[in-house]
């Protein structure tokens, strides 16, 4: 009876440390993007950078405000002064420190400062004055603090907005406020993702939070698209050329092989059959063997091993085999090999040649 109890008042306990959700931003000024990576190895820019977006409906003036900055644990802000104003569905670039000359410049910030931003956590708030801020040790130990107009944590960061930190941002990645900027639910975690740094500007274009985030003078164009897919057969021979090398009447030459391998996008299957013109001057006993491929059945005549004889037209090709389905994405390839049925006959000495052709037909 005592452990049951125990589990639940460990939850209930665990619910309320949760850090409380700071106030949604009144001005509409948050924090859309922060870049930490700054000169690093492998950085997308030289310097870290925060973004400011207006995601309200009105300017608001930033004169006297700050974005400030403290470690993961730490309660030691650094302040950057802002000033000017950002109009509604703009951007604010507040442009930070770099580690060395890595990376691209960034577009001409709206503010600069020196704060240097951890990769691996830590804290970015926008305040409406310039008094440095002291809180930031515990979850939600920001949240009440008068002021605070944004608060972001991410990685290891100690203190954050909702139920924990956005994800650590790296070298070539920034934590990127969702919707381009437009959903501020006070939750760190799920207002932000990790992506490719976008940094913008007071002169960048207008983002608009009243059309899912899109540019608000926009249109679209439609083109429909089609593509005509024929069947496609084709086979491959492993040797143009075959020479059984030099012979005697009554001997029977080693076989010699002939791979054929196929592709076929027909979805019923294939058939792969083989014929021959008569030697000349005077016909030999040409015969072919083979085994089939995954998926393949081998003609009757072959089966077991065996060497049938390779016809000469006007006789039907003999049939080397089948398949049901489309070919393998490499192709099917069929062993096949060429050899004589029996020993060569007496004939006269001198060159004997001959064509075979193979025949590849969708089914």
């Amino acid at each position: 009876m005592h452990r049951p109890r125990l589990l639940v008042a460990l939850v209930f306990a665990a619910l309320l440390l949760a850090a409380p959700a700071a106030p949604a931003s009144s001005s509409g000024v948050v924090v859309s993007q922060v870049y930490a990576g700054g000169g690093n190895s492998g950085a997308s820019f030289t310097n870290d950078f925060v973004e400011l977006f207006n995601a309200g409906t009105s300017s608001t003036s930033l004169d006297g405000w700050t974005v400030q900055y403290a470690s993961a644990a730490g309660t030691s802000w650094q302040a950057t002064a802002l000033g000017g104003s950002i109009a509604p569905g703009h951007h604010y670039l507040v442009q930070l420190s770099s580690a060395a000359s890595v990376g691209a410049p960034l577009p001409t910030p709206d503010a600069t400062g020196t704060s240097n931003l951890a990769v691996s956590g830590g804290k970015v708030a926008v305040v409406t004055n310039a008094s440095a801020l002291s809180c930031g040790a515990t979850a939600g130990s920001c949240s009440g603090v008068s002021g605070i107009e944004d608060l972001v944590g991410y990685g290891s960061a100690a203190d954050y907005e909702g139920a924990s930190a956005a994800a650590a941002p790296s070298s070539s990645t920034a934590a990127i406020r969702a919707d381009a900027g437009c959903t501020d639910t006070d939750s760190n975690t799920d207002d932000f993702d990790v992506d490719t740094p976008t940094p913008r500007n007071s002169s960048s274009p207008v983002t608009s939070c009243t059309d899912g985030g899109g540019s608000p003078d926009g249109t679209t164009g439609a083109a429909s698209v089609d593509v005509d897919i024929q069947n496609s057969l084709s086979l491959a021979l492993e040797q143009p050329v075959i020479s059984f090398g030099t012979a005697s009447s009554g001997t029977t030459p080693a076989p010699v092989s002939e791979r054929v391998t196929v592709n076929s996008n027909n979805a019923t299957g294939y058939s792969l059959t083989v014929h021959r013109t008569a030697f000349t001057p005077a016909d030999l006993p040409l015969g072919v063997a083979s085994t089939a491929p995954a998926g393949g059945t081998l003609g009757p005549a072959l089966v077991g091993g065996a060497r049938a004889a390779v016809p000469i037209p006007p006789a039907a090709d003999l049939l080397v085999g089948t398949t049901s389905a489309r070919s393998a994405a490499a192709g099917d390839v069929w062993p096949t090999t060429l050899g004589f049925t029996g020993p060569l006959p007496v004939v006269a000495p001198g060159r004997y040649s001959a064509t075979v052709t193979y025949t590849l037909i969708g089914r």
